[in-house]
């Protein structure tokens, strides 16, 4: 009986704490429900096949247009609650396996691709800094979600597939460090969300054939409107806006400034007391790139310690 009760009141909070598969969008990504509690010591591992069609996800800004590439991904990671200051966090890693195939335009003129390897490793670590104090697994039964602050820093290691004669790779050839501040607000069964980031890059010294690529600081808002269900199921609506992102290749300056939007929505439930479902859909609705792609992510999590 003890055990269903803390089920129910885990399930809304735990499930969604690993959100790898949409990650692997950068800027552009939707992670709901990303500062919620957790008990310390509650460890992840999750993994699920990913979508993408009509885009090129991992870096917008590649010189392309009328992009007609699709992606399928096979996301592993893991993620650990752990206590930083008397609140909760979160340490995850993630390396996804992707396949991409398709085509667009360069200069005018058609290229194609056909590549399969692994993409940029991302390390994160999530930070709350109010409402989310540090519980163990049986004080955690009395918590009930107010107010939460959050910030988290993701960093993208230079650790995925990247030909210097192609334009199109699973890897960037730099890092990247994404910072992000948010707050999640319970009112009953719903939670509102907000979060700003701010992601900068170092510079591809080896893009296409031995030059340079500088690409300006990317700045995203994101929003959430949360439903929890009965027996830990939740679903939610996505909305994301980002800007920035221009490149300069060999000091040339291209007309390339993102300014995109893209909805979706999450919908999760858990299985058992160890194993958890998550389903991912977004879409774009504008696009100054062109880069309006879809993408389709089914996450599958086995969550353990802290005493479950």
């Amino acid at each position: 009986m003890m055990w269903s009760a803390l089920h129910v009141l885990l399930a809304p909070v735990l499930v969604h704490l690993f959100l790898f598969a949409p990650r692997a969008l950068k800027a552009q990504d939707f992670e709901p429900r990303q500062y919620a509690n957790a008990p310390i010591g509650v460890s992840f591992l999750a993994a699920g096949p990913a979508f993408t069609r009509l885009g090129f996800p991992l870096d917008p800004a590649v010189p392309l247009t009328d992009p007609k590439l699709n992606t399928y991904g096979a996301v592993l990671g893991y993620a650990r609650v752990i206590r930083i200051g008397g609140q909760s966090a979160k340490l995850s890693v993630i390396a996804p396996y992707m396949w991409l195939d398709g085509q667009a335009l360069f200069n005018g003129e058609p290229v194609s691709r056909q590549v399969s390897g692994l993409t940029d490793t991302k390390v994160r670590l999530a930070a709350n800094l109010f409402g989310a104090p540090a519980l163990g697994l049986k004080e955690f039964m009395d918590y009930k979600q107010g107010l939460v602050i959050g910030a988290s820093l993701t960093v993208t290691c230079p650790t995925g597939q990247y030909d210097r004669e192609r334009l199109v790779n699973l890897g960037a050839h730099r890092w990247s460090f994404k910072g992000e501040l948010g707050a999640s607000q319970a009112v009953g069964k719903w939670i509102l969300e907000l979060s700003a980031t701010a992601e900068v890059f170092t510079d591809n010294t080896d893009f296409f054939i031995g030059r340079t690529r500088e690409q300006d600081p990317v700045y995203a808002g994101k929003g959430h409107v949360i439903r929890n269900f009965p027996k830990g199921m939740w679903a939610s609506v996505d909305v994301t806006y980002y800007t920035g992102g221009a490149t300069t290749i060999d000091d040339v300056f291209r007309n390339d400034l993102q300014q995109n939007w893209r909805t979706g929505a999450t919908f999760s439930t858990p299985v058992s007391k160890h194993h958890a479902f998550r389903f991912n859909w977004s879409a774009g609705v504008y696009a100054r790139t062109g880069n309006n792609f879809d993408m389709v992510a089914l996450t599958w999590q086995y969550r353990w310690g802290a005493g479950l």
